[in-house]
Protein backbone atom coordinates (compact mmCIF):
# COMPACT_ATOMS: atom_id res chain seq x y z
CA UNK A 1 0.00 0.00 0.00
CA UNK A 2 1.38 3.39 -1.02
CA UNK A 3 2.19 5.73 1.86
CA UNK A 4 0.60 9.16 1.80
CA UNK A 5 2.89 12.14 2.18
CA UNK A 6 2.04 13.76 5.52
CA UNK A 7 0.79 17.33 5.33
CA UNK A 8 3.34 19.76 6.72
CA UNK A 9 0.79 22.06 8.32
CA UNK A 10 -2.91 22.35 9.10
CA UNK A 11 -4.67 23.71 5.97
CA UNK A 12 -7.13 25.65 8.16
CA UNK A 13 -4.80 27.42 10.58
CA UNK A 14 -1.44 27.07 8.85
CA UNK A 15 -0.01 25.59 12.07
CA UNK A 16 2.88 23.13 11.84
CA UNK A 17 2.68 20.95 14.95
CA UNK A 18 6.28 19.78 14.53
CA UNK A 19 7.88 23.23 14.45
CA UNK A 20 5.07 25.00 16.37
CA UNK A 21 5.05 27.62 13.61
CA UNK A 22 2.14 29.21 11.73
CA UNK A 23 2.57 29.49 7.94
CA UNK A 24 0.74 31.80 5.58
CA UNK A 25 -2.28 30.35 3.75
CA UNK A 26 -2.05 33.04 1.07
CA UNK A 27 -0.74 32.23 -2.42
CA UNK A 28 3.06 32.65 -2.52
CA UNK A 29 4.47 35.93 -3.81
CA UNK A 30 7.11 36.24 -6.51
CA UNK A 31 9.89 38.49 -5.23
CA UNK A 32 13.02 39.50 -7.16
CA UNK A 33 16.18 37.54 -6.23
CA UNK A 34 17.70 39.08 -3.11
CA UNK A 35 20.89 39.98 -4.95
CA UNK A 36 19.04 41.68 -7.84
CA UNK A 37 19.84 45.43 -7.94
CA UNK A 38 16.32 46.87 -7.92
CA UNK A 39 14.96 49.69 -5.78
CA UNK A 40 11.49 49.71 -4.25
CA UNK A 41 10.55 52.50 -6.69
CA UNK A 42 11.64 50.47 -9.73
CA UNK A 43 9.77 47.43 -8.40
CA UNK A 44 6.58 49.48 -8.07
CA UNK A 45 6.99 50.61 -11.69
CA UNK A 46 7.38 47.01 -12.83
CA UNK A 47 4.11 46.03 -11.11
CA UNK A 48 2.29 48.96 -12.69
CA UNK A 49 3.33 47.74 -16.13
CA UNK A 50 1.34 44.51 -15.58
CA UNK A 51 -2.02 46.18 -14.92
CA UNK A 52 -4.75 45.69 -17.54
CA UNK A 53 -6.10 49.21 -16.92
CA UNK A 54 -2.72 50.95 -17.15
CA UNK A 55 -3.18 54.49 -18.39
CA UNK A 56 -0.35 56.93 -17.71
CA UNK A 57 -2.72 59.85 -18.24
CA UNK A 58 -5.01 58.72 -15.43
CA UNK A 59 -4.99 60.69 -12.19
CA UNK A 60 -2.41 59.67 -9.59
CA UNK A 61 -2.86 62.38 -6.93
CA UNK A 62 -5.61 64.82 -5.94
CA UNK A 63 -5.40 67.60 -3.37
CA UNK A 64 -8.65 67.12 -1.43
CA UNK A 65 -9.00 70.85 -0.69
CA UNK A 66 -8.01 72.54 -3.98
CA UNK A 67 -8.88 69.68 -6.34
CA UNK A 68 -5.44 70.00 -7.99
CA UNK A 69 -4.64 66.82 -9.94
CA UNK A 70 -1.38 65.11 -10.94
CA UNK A 71 -1.44 62.35 -13.59
CA UNK A 72 0.84 59.31 -13.47
CA UNK A 73 2.83 60.60 -16.45
CA UNK A 74 3.25 63.95 -14.68
CA UNK A 75 4.20 62.13 -11.48
CA UNK A 76 6.99 60.37 -13.36
CA UNK A 77 8.21 63.59 -15.02
CA UNK A 78 8.21 65.54 -11.77
CA UNK A 79 9.92 62.71 -9.91
CA UNK A 80 12.72 62.55 -12.50
CA UNK A 81 13.08 66.34 -12.60
CA UNK A 82 13.45 66.58 -8.83
CA UNK A 83 15.85 63.62 -8.71
CA UNK A 84 18.02 65.24 -11.39
CA UNK A 85 18.13 68.53 -9.48
CA UNK A 86 18.98 66.84 -6.18
CA UNK A 87 21.73 64.82 -7.84
CA UNK A 88 23.34 67.53 -10.00
CA UNK A 89 22.76 70.69 -7.98
CA UNK A 90 22.28 69.66 -4.37
CA UNK A 91 24.77 66.82 -4.85
CA UNK A 92 22.85 64.21 -2.92
CA UNK A 93 24.17 60.70 -3.38
CA UNK A 94 23.47 57.13 -2.37
CA UNK A 95 23.25 56.46 1.40
CA UNK A 96 22.75 60.15 2.27
CA UNK A 97 19.77 60.67 4.56
CA UNK A 98 17.04 63.26 3.97
CA UNK A 99 14.89 64.36 6.90
CA UNK A 100 11.27 65.18 5.92
CA UNK A 101 9.10 67.27 8.23
CA UNK A 102 5.72 67.79 6.61
CA UNK A 103 2.00 67.36 6.83
CA UNK A 104 0.33 65.42 4.01
CA UNK A 105 0.73 66.94 0.57
CA UNK A 106 0.63 65.68 -3.02
CA UNK A 107 4.29 66.72 -3.23
CA UNK A 108 5.35 64.07 -0.69
CA UNK A 109 5.09 61.00 -3.01
CA UNK A 110 7.09 62.93 -5.62
CA UNK A 111 9.74 63.70 -3.00
CA UNK A 112 9.88 60.14 -1.65
CA UNK A 113 10.18 58.52 -5.10
CA UNK A 114 12.85 61.03 -6.19
CA UNK A 115 15.03 60.46 -3.14
CA UNK A 116 14.68 56.68 -3.14
CA UNK A 117 15.53 56.45 -6.86
CA UNK A 118 18.89 58.05 -5.97
CA UNK A 119 19.51 55.60 -3.14
CA UNK A 120 18.95 58.39 -0.61
CA UNK A 121 17.42 57.27 2.70
CA UNK A 122 14.18 59.05 3.61
CA UNK A 123 13.48 59.85 7.25
CA UNK A 124 10.00 61.39 7.69
CA UNK A 125 8.83 62.81 11.01
CA UNK A 126 5.70 64.31 12.54
CA UNK A 127 5.72 68.13 12.19
CA UNK A 128 3.82 68.60 15.46
CA UNK A 129 6.71 67.16 17.44
CA UNK A 130 8.64 69.51 19.69
CA UNK A 131 12.13 70.76 18.88
CA UNK A 132 13.62 68.41 21.47
CA UNK A 133 11.81 65.41 19.96
CA UNK A 134 12.94 66.39 16.46
CA UNK A 135 16.48 66.89 17.74
CA UNK A 136 16.46 63.30 19.02
CA UNK A 137 15.23 62.02 15.64
CA UNK A 138 17.90 63.97 13.76
CA UNK A 139 20.52 62.61 16.13
CA UNK A 140 19.41 59.09 15.22
CA UNK A 141 19.16 59.50 11.43
CA UNK A 142 22.07 61.98 10.91
CA UNK A 143 20.58 63.64 7.80
CA UNK A 144 22.54 65.85 5.41
CA UNK A 145 19.48 67.70 4.13
CA UNK A 146 15.93 68.43 5.23
CA UNK A 147 12.65 69.06 3.45
CA UNK A 148 10.00 70.83 5.49
CA UNK A 149 6.78 72.78 5.39
CA UNK A 150 7.27 76.49 6.16
CA UNK A 151 5.11 76.11 9.29
CA UNK A 152 7.56 73.61 10.81
CA UNK A 153 10.96 74.70 9.46
CA UNK A 154 11.83 76.70 12.60
CA UNK A 155 12.12 73.42 14.53
CA UNK A 156 15.07 72.24 12.45
CA UNK A 157 18.78 72.77 13.14
CA UNK A 158 21.27 73.69 10.42
CA UNK A 159 22.35 70.69 8.33
CA UNK A 160 25.27 69.90 5.99
CA UNK A 161 23.45 70.96 2.83
CA UNK A 162 20.34 73.01 3.58
CA UNK A 163 16.63 72.88 4.24
CA UNK A 164 14.28 73.06 1.26
CA UNK A 165 10.71 74.28 1.77
CA UNK A 166 8.21 71.88 0.23
CA UNK A 167 5.51 74.55 -0.01
CA UNK A 168 7.65 77.04 -1.94
CA UNK A 169 7.94 78.18 -5.59
CA UNK A 170 11.54 76.94 -5.51
CA UNK A 171 10.41 73.36 -4.83
CA UNK A 172 7.79 73.61 -7.58
CA UNK A 173 10.45 74.68 -10.06
CA UNK A 174 12.64 71.75 -9.04
CA UNK A 175 9.85 69.32 -9.82
CA UNK A 176 8.24 70.96 -12.83
CA UNK A 177 10.62 73.13 -14.83
CA UNK A 178 14.19 72.33 -13.90
CA UNK A 179 16.29 71.20 -16.88
CA UNK A 180 19.80 69.80 -16.82
CA UNK A 181 22.35 69.00 -19.49
CA UNK A 182 23.26 65.97 -17.41
CA UNK A 183 21.15 62.85 -17.63
CA UNK A 184 19.92 61.38 -14.39
CA UNK A 185 22.50 58.86 -13.20
CA UNK A 186 20.41 56.32 -11.36
CA UNK A 187 22.22 54.79 -8.42
CA UNK A 188 22.69 51.03 -8.23
CA UNK A 189 20.39 50.26 -5.32
CA UNK A 190 20.65 46.89 -3.61
CA UNK A 191 17.61 45.42 -1.94
CA UNK A 192 19.52 45.19 1.34
CA UNK A 193 20.17 48.96 1.28
CA UNK A 194 18.28 51.02 3.83
CA UNK A 195 15.40 52.89 2.18
CA UNK A 196 13.80 54.59 5.17
CA UNK A 197 14.37 55.39 8.82
CA UNK A 198 10.93 55.55 10.40
CA UNK A 199 10.31 56.52 13.99
CA UNK A 200 8.47 54.29 16.43
CA UNK A 201 5.72 56.00 18.39
CA UNK A 202 7.70 56.16 21.61
CA UNK A 203 4.60 55.22 23.61
CA UNK A 204 6.53 52.66 25.67
CA UNK A 205 9.84 54.46 25.91
CA UNK A 206 12.35 56.61 24.07
CA UNK A 207 11.74 57.02 20.34
CA UNK A 208 13.65 54.60 18.10
CA UNK A 209 14.70 54.85 14.46
CA UNK A 210 13.51 51.81 12.51
CA UNK A 211 15.66 50.91 9.49
CA UNK A 212 13.58 49.55 6.60
CA UNK A 213 15.27 48.26 3.45
CA UNK A 214 14.20 48.37 -0.19
CA UNK A 215 13.57 44.61 0.18
CA UNK A 216 11.19 45.28 3.08
CA UNK A 217 9.14 47.78 1.05
CA UNK A 218 9.20 45.55 -2.03
CA UNK A 219 7.90 42.54 -0.08
CA UNK A 220 5.15 44.56 1.62
CA UNK A 221 3.91 45.94 -1.69
CA UNK A 222 4.18 42.55 -3.43
CA UNK A 223 2.04 40.89 -0.76
CA UNK A 224 -0.68 43.54 -0.94
CA UNK A 225 -0.57 43.62 -4.75
CA UNK A 226 -1.03 39.84 -4.96
CA UNK A 227 -4.01 39.80 -2.59
CA UNK A 228 -5.80 42.83 -4.07
CA UNK A 229 -9.14 41.95 -5.71
CA UNK A 230 -9.18 42.10 -9.51
CA UNK A 231 -10.86 45.25 -10.79
CA UNK A 232 -11.92 46.58 -14.17
CA UNK A 233 -10.83 50.09 -13.24
CA UNK A 234 -8.49 51.57 -10.62
CA UNK A 235 -9.69 52.41 -7.14
CA UNK A 236 -9.90 55.93 -5.71
CA UNK A 237 -8.15 55.86 -2.34
CA UNK A 238 -8.66 58.54 0.31
CA UNK A 239 -5.51 59.18 2.36
CA UNK A 240 -6.32 60.28 5.90
CA UNK A 241 -3.20 58.73 7.44
CA UNK A 242 0.06 60.69 7.50
CA UNK A 243 2.82 59.97 5.00
CA UNK A 244 5.36 60.18 7.83
CA UNK A 245 3.85 57.06 9.42
CA UNK A 246 4.54 53.54 8.15
CA UNK A 247 0.84 53.15 7.37
CA UNK A 248 0.96 56.16 5.05
CA UNK A 249 4.31 55.19 3.52
CA UNK A 250 3.00 51.71 2.70
CA UNK A 251 -0.16 53.01 1.04
CA UNK A 252 1.90 55.56 -0.88
CA UNK A 253 3.75 52.68 -2.57
CA UNK A 254 0.67 50.47 -2.86
CA UNK A 255 -1.36 53.18 -4.59
CA UNK A 256 1.44 53.77 -7.10
CA UNK A 257 1.78 50.04 -7.82
CA UNK A 258 -1.97 49.57 -8.39
CA UNK A 259 -2.37 52.92 -10.19
CA UNK A 260 -4.95 53.99 -7.66
CA UNK A 261 -5.98 57.63 -7.51
CA UNK A 262 -4.81 58.98 -4.14
CA UNK A 263 -7.00 61.73 -2.70
CA UNK A 264 -4.69 63.38 -0.16
CA UNK A 265 -5.97 65.17 2.94
CA UNK A 266 -3.51 67.58 4.55
CA UNK A 267 -5.16 67.19 7.94
CA UNK A 268 -8.03 65.05 9.12
CA UNK A 269 -11.49 66.44 9.69
CA UNK A 270 -14.49 64.10 9.61
CA UNK A 271 -16.76 66.46 7.66
CA UNK A 272 -14.00 67.26 5.17
CA UNK A 273 -13.35 63.54 4.76
CA UNK A 274 -17.00 62.74 4.07
CA UNK A 275 -17.18 65.66 1.65
CA UNK A 276 -14.09 64.32 -0.17
CA UNK A 277 -15.68 60.86 -0.48
CA UNK A 278 -18.73 62.43 -2.08
CA UNK A 279 -16.88 64.92 -4.33
CA UNK A 280 -14.19 62.57 -5.69
CA UNK A 281 -16.28 59.35 -5.68
CA UNK A 282 -13.86 57.65 -3.34
CA UNK A 283 -14.03 53.84 -3.41
CA UNK A 284 -11.50 53.03 -0.68
CA UNK A 285 -10.41 54.86 2.47
CA UNK A 286 -7.43 54.08 4.69
CA UNK A 287 -8.17 55.19 8.25
CA UNK A 288 -7.25 54.72 11.90
CA UNK A 289 -9.56 53.39 14.66
CA UNK A 290 -10.68 56.82 15.96
CA UNK A 291 -12.07 57.60 12.49
CA UNK A 292 -14.06 54.34 12.41
CA UNK A 293 -15.42 55.16 15.87
CA UNK A 294 -16.38 58.67 14.71
CA UNK A 295 -18.11 57.33 11.58
CA UNK A 296 -20.09 54.86 13.70
CA UNK A 297 -21.50 57.40 16.15
CA UNK A 298 -24.87 59.14 15.88
CA UNK A 299 -25.64 61.05 12.71
CA UNK A 300 -22.00 61.64 11.74
CA UNK A 301 -22.45 60.51 8.12
CA UNK A 302 -25.94 61.91 7.55
CA UNK A 303 -26.30 64.23 4.56
CA UNK A 304 -23.36 62.85 2.58
CA UNK A 305 -23.49 60.68 -0.53
CA UNK A 306 -21.18 57.78 0.34
CA UNK A 307 -22.57 55.40 -2.28
CA UNK A 308 -19.20 55.11 -4.05
CA UNK A 309 -17.45 53.84 -0.91
CA UNK A 310 -16.68 50.13 -1.14
CA UNK A 311 -14.00 49.50 1.47
CA UNK A 312 -12.63 51.11 4.60
CA UNK A 313 -9.23 49.77 5.68
CA UNK A 314 -8.36 50.24 9.34
CA UNK A 315 -4.97 49.68 10.92
CA UNK A 316 -2.66 50.94 13.70
CA UNK A 317 -4.78 49.45 16.52
CA UNK A 318 -7.48 46.75 16.82
CA UNK A 319 -11.18 47.56 16.74
CA UNK A 320 -13.65 46.24 19.28
CA UNK A 321 -16.61 44.11 18.23
CA UNK A 322 -19.12 46.74 19.33
CA UNK A 323 -17.46 49.39 17.16
CA UNK A 324 -17.42 47.00 14.19
CA UNK A 325 -21.10 46.18 14.70
CA UNK A 326 -21.99 49.87 14.93
CA UNK A 327 -20.05 50.60 11.73
CA UNK A 328 -21.70 47.68 9.90
CA UNK A 329 -25.12 48.89 10.99
CA UNK A 330 -24.37 52.44 9.84
CA UNK A 331 -22.69 51.53 6.52
CA UNK A 332 -23.89 47.99 5.69
CA UNK A 333 -22.60 48.03 2.10
CA UNK A 334 -19.04 49.04 3.06
CA UNK A 335 -16.51 46.28 3.73
CA UNK A 336 -14.42 47.03 6.83
CA UNK A 337 -10.93 45.61 6.34
CA UNK A 338 -8.63 45.22 9.33
CA UNK A 339 -4.89 44.65 9.47
CA UNK A 340 -2.16 44.20 12.03
CA UNK A 341 1.38 45.42 11.64
CA UNK A 342 4.16 47.48 13.11
CA UNK A 343 6.67 50.00 11.86
CA UNK A 344 9.24 47.23 12.39
CA UNK A 345 7.31 44.87 10.07
CA UNK A 346 6.78 47.44 7.27
CA UNK A 347 3.07 47.78 8.13
CA UNK A 348 0.56 44.93 7.77
CA UNK A 349 1.60 41.32 8.37
CA UNK A 350 -1.92 40.07 9.09
CA UNK A 351 -4.94 41.35 7.16
CA UNK A 352 -8.47 40.41 6.20
CA UNK A 353 -9.00 39.80 2.48
CA UNK A 354 -12.48 39.69 0.95
CA UNK A 355 -15.94 40.07 2.52
CA UNK A 356 -15.98 36.63 4.18
CA UNK A 357 -12.78 37.20 6.13
CA UNK A 358 -13.91 40.70 7.07
CA UNK A 359 -16.94 39.18 8.80
CA UNK A 360 -14.60 37.56 11.34
CA UNK A 361 -15.27 40.42 13.74
CA UNK A 362 -12.59 41.21 16.26
CA UNK A 363 -9.85 39.63 14.17
CA UNK A 364 -7.13 41.47 12.25
CA UNK A 365 -7.00 38.77 9.60
CA UNK A 366 -4.73 36.00 8.41
CA UNK A 367 -0.97 35.92 7.97
CA UNK A 368 0.29 37.63 4.81
CA UNK A 369 2.14 35.79 2.06
CA UNK A 370 5.79 34.94 2.60
CA UNK A 371 5.63 35.23 6.41
CA UNK A 372 5.77 32.90 9.41
CA UNK A 373 4.42 33.48 12.91
CA UNK A 374 4.72 32.00 16.37
CA UNK A 375 2.76 32.48 19.57
CA UNK A 376 5.25 32.21 22.43
CA UNK A 377 4.60 31.85 26.15
CA UNK A 378 6.29 34.96 27.63
CA UNK A 379 7.15 33.08 30.83
CA UNK A 380 8.50 29.76 29.51
CA UNK A 381 9.49 30.64 25.94
CA UNK A 382 7.49 27.67 24.62
CA UNK A 383 5.74 27.98 21.24
CA UNK A 384 1.98 27.53 21.57
CA UNK A 385 -0.76 25.95 19.40
CA UNK A 386 -3.91 27.64 18.02
CA UNK A 387 -6.19 29.21 20.61
CA UNK A 388 -3.48 29.88 23.20
CA UNK A 389 -2.44 33.39 24.22
CA UNK A 390 1.19 34.46 24.07
CA UNK A 391 3.59 36.95 22.52
CA UNK A 392 3.44 37.16 18.73
CA UNK A 393 6.71 36.55 16.86
CA UNK A 394 7.06 37.23 13.12
CA UNK A 395 9.64 36.17 10.52
CA UNK A 396 9.88 37.08 6.84
CA UNK A 397 11.08 39.56 4.19
CA UNK A 398 9.17 42.57 5.58
CA UNK A 399 10.97 42.51 8.95
CA UNK A 400 13.18 45.54 9.62
CA UNK A 401 16.97 45.59 9.43
CA UNK A 402 17.17 46.91 13.00
CA UNK A 403 17.12 50.06 15.11
CA UNK A 404 19.62 52.67 13.99
CA UNK A 405 22.47 53.15 16.47
CA UNK A 406 20.95 50.79 19.05
CA UNK A 407 22.48 47.30 18.73
CA UNK A 408 21.34 46.16 22.19
CA UNK A 409 17.71 47.10 21.58
CA UNK A 410 17.92 45.48 18.14
CA UNK A 411 19.27 42.19 19.53
CA UNK A 412 16.52 42.14 22.15
CA UNK A 413 13.88 42.43 19.42
CA UNK A 414 15.45 40.57 16.47
CA UNK A 415 16.63 37.06 17.32
CA UNK A 416 19.57 35.39 15.51
CA UNK A 417 17.27 33.00 13.60
CA UNK A 418 15.28 35.88 12.07
CA UNK A 419 12.30 36.00 14.44
CA UNK A 420 11.08 39.40 15.61
CA UNK A 421 9.40 39.77 18.97
CA UNK A 422 6.39 42.10 18.65
CA UNK A 423 5.62 42.67 22.34
CA UNK A 424 1.93 42.04 21.61
CA UNK A 425 -0.17 39.50 23.50
CA UNK A 426 -2.23 37.61 20.88
CA UNK A 427 -3.69 34.31 19.84
CA UNK A 428 -4.33 32.68 16.46
CA UNK A 429 -7.52 30.65 16.20
CA UNK A 430 -8.17 27.31 14.50
CA UNK A 431 -8.79 29.05 11.17
CA UNK A 432 -5.58 31.08 11.23
CA UNK A 433 -7.14 34.41 12.27
CA UNK A 434 -5.15 36.68 14.59
CA UNK A 435 -6.73 38.27 17.65
CA UNK A 436 -4.93 41.03 19.57
CA UNK A 437 -5.34 40.93 23.34
CA UNK A 438 -3.07 43.86 24.27
CA UNK A 439 0.49 45.09 24.56
CA UNK A 440 2.38 42.92 27.04
CA UNK A 441 3.75 46.05 28.69
CA UNK A 442 0.27 47.58 29.02
CA UNK A 443 -1.36 44.68 30.89
CA UNK A 444 -2.74 45.66 34.28
CA UNK A 445 -1.74 43.32 37.14
CA UNK A 446 -4.67 43.36 39.58
CA UNK A 447 -4.10 41.03 42.58
CA UNK A 448 -2.18 38.65 40.32
CA UNK A 449 -4.79 38.70 37.55
CA UNK A 450 -3.95 40.15 34.14
CA UNK A 451 -6.39 42.73 32.79
CA UNK A 452 -6.17 43.92 29.16
CA UNK A 453 -6.90 47.66 28.83
CA UNK A 454 -8.06 47.18 25.22
CA UNK A 455 -10.92 44.91 26.34
CA UNK A 456 -12.22 47.53 28.75
CA UNK A 457 -11.75 50.34 26.22
CA UNK A 458 -13.82 48.50 23.63
CA UNK A 459 -16.52 47.99 26.24
CA UNK A 460 -16.53 51.67 27.23
CA UNK A 461 -16.78 52.75 23.59
CA UNK A 462 -19.96 50.70 23.23
CA UNK A 463 -21.71 53.10 25.64
CA UNK A 464 -23.76 55.58 23.61
CA UNK A 465 -22.71 58.51 25.81
CA UNK A 466 -18.95 57.79 25.55
CA UNK A 467 -17.14 59.51 22.70
CA UNK A 468 -13.71 58.06 23.50
CA UNK A 469 -11.95 56.21 26.30
CA UNK A 470 -8.64 54.86 27.52
CA UNK A 471 -7.68 52.60 30.42
CA UNK A 472 -4.38 52.57 32.31
CA UNK A 473 -2.95 50.78 35.37
CA UNK A 474 -3.24 52.89 38.53
CA UNK A 475 -0.91 52.00 41.44
CA UNK A 476 -2.59 50.53 44.50
CA UNK A 477 -0.91 49.34 47.70
CA UNK A 478 -3.22 46.36 48.22
CA UNK A 479 -3.95 45.23 44.64
CA UNK A 480 -0.67 46.28 43.03
CA UNK A 481 -2.51 47.96 40.16
CA UNK A 482 -6.15 48.70 39.37
CA UNK A 483 -7.90 49.67 36.11
CA UNK A 484 -8.45 53.42 35.75
CA UNK A 485 -10.58 54.81 32.94
CA UNK A 486 -10.18 58.15 31.18
CA UNK A 487 -13.46 59.03 29.50
CA UNK A 488 -14.50 61.62 26.90
CA UNK A 489 -18.23 62.17 27.15
CA UNK A 490 -20.48 62.89 24.19
CA UNK A 491 -21.64 66.52 23.95
CA UNK A 492 -24.39 67.36 26.49
CA UNK A 493 -23.86 64.05 28.33
CA UNK A 494 -24.08 64.08 32.14
CA UNK A 495 -22.62 60.59 32.49
CA UNK A 496 -20.91 60.21 35.88
CA UNK A 497 -18.25 57.93 37.35
CA UNK A 498 -20.69 55.63 39.15
CA UNK A 499 -22.66 55.00 35.96
CA UNK A 500 -19.48 54.14 34.07
CA UNK A 501 -18.28 51.76 36.78
CA UNK A 502 -21.67 50.06 36.95
CA UNK A 503 -21.88 49.76 33.13
CA UNK A 504 -18.56 47.92 33.00
CA UNK A 505 -19.10 45.86 36.17
CA UNK A 506 -22.26 44.30 34.74
CA UNK A 507 -20.28 42.84 31.83
CA UNK A 508 -16.91 41.72 33.20
CA UNK A 509 -15.37 39.49 35.86
CA UNK A 510 -14.88 41.17 39.25
CA UNK A 511 -11.10 41.60 38.82
CA UNK A 512 -11.65 43.51 35.54
CA UNK A 513 -13.89 46.20 37.06
CA UNK A 514 -13.08 49.87 36.49
CA UNK A 515 -12.16 51.25 39.91
CA UNK A 516 -11.24 54.85 39.10
CA UNK A 517 -12.63 57.28 36.53
CA UNK A 518 -11.33 60.58 35.16
CA UNK A 519 -13.19 62.75 32.67
CA UNK A 520 -11.02 64.34 30.00
CA UNK A 521 -11.57 66.56 26.95
CA UNK A 522 -9.56 64.36 24.56
CA UNK A 523 -7.57 61.13 24.75
CA UNK A 524 -3.93 61.83 23.81
CA UNK A 525 -3.00 59.77 20.75
CA UNK A 526 -0.19 59.37 18.27
CA UNK A 527 -0.63 60.36 14.62
CA UNK A 528 -1.58 56.74 13.91
CA UNK A 529 -4.36 56.80 16.51
CA UNK A 530 -2.56 54.82 19.22
CA UNK A 531 -3.32 55.85 22.80
CA UNK A 532 -0.39 57.60 24.50
CA UNK A 533 -0.74 55.84 27.84
CA UNK A 534 2.44 57.40 29.19
CA UNK A 535 0.80 60.83 28.92
CA UNK A 536 -2.24 59.60 30.83
CA UNK A 537 -0.08 58.09 33.56
CA UNK A 538 1.53 61.51 34.04
CA UNK A 539 -1.81 63.24 34.61
CA UNK A 540 -3.42 60.55 36.78
CA UNK A 541 -3.93 62.04 40.26
CA UNK A 542 -3.96 60.20 43.61
CA UNK A 543 -6.75 62.16 45.33
CA UNK A 544 -10.40 61.24 44.83
CA UNK A 545 -11.95 58.71 42.52
CA UNK A 546 -12.70 61.23 39.79
CA UNK A 547 -11.09 64.28 38.26
CA UNK A 548 -11.71 66.65 35.38
CA UNK A 549 -8.76 67.28 33.04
Amino acid sequence: MEKKTPQLFDPKSGFNSATKTFHSLRPPIDLPPEDAPISAVDYVSSLRATLPWRDDDSVALINSVTGLRVSFSELTRRTNSLASYLQNVTRLSKNDTAFVLSTNSIEIPILYFSLLSLGVIISPANPVHTESEISRQIQLSNPVIAFAMSSAVHKLPKLKHRTILIDSPEFDSMTMSWNSKHELDRAKVCQSDVAAIMYSSGTTGRVKGVMLTHRNLTAAVASSFASSPKRESPAVMLFTMPYFHIYGLFFCFRAAALMETAVVMQRFDLKMMLKAVEEFRVTHAAVTPPIVVAMSKGGSTDGYDLSSLETVACGAAPLGKDTIMAFASKLPKVVLVQAYGLTESTAGVFRTVGPDECRRWGSTGRLSAGLEAKIVDPETGDSLPPGKEGELWIRGPTIMKGYVGEPEVTSATLLPDGWMRTGDLCYIDEDGFLFIVDRLKDLIKYKGYQVAPAELEHLLLSHREVADAAVIPYPDEEAGQMPMAFVVRQPHSSLNEAEIMEFVARQVSPYKKIRRVAFINAIPKSAAGKILRMELRKVAVPSGSSCRL
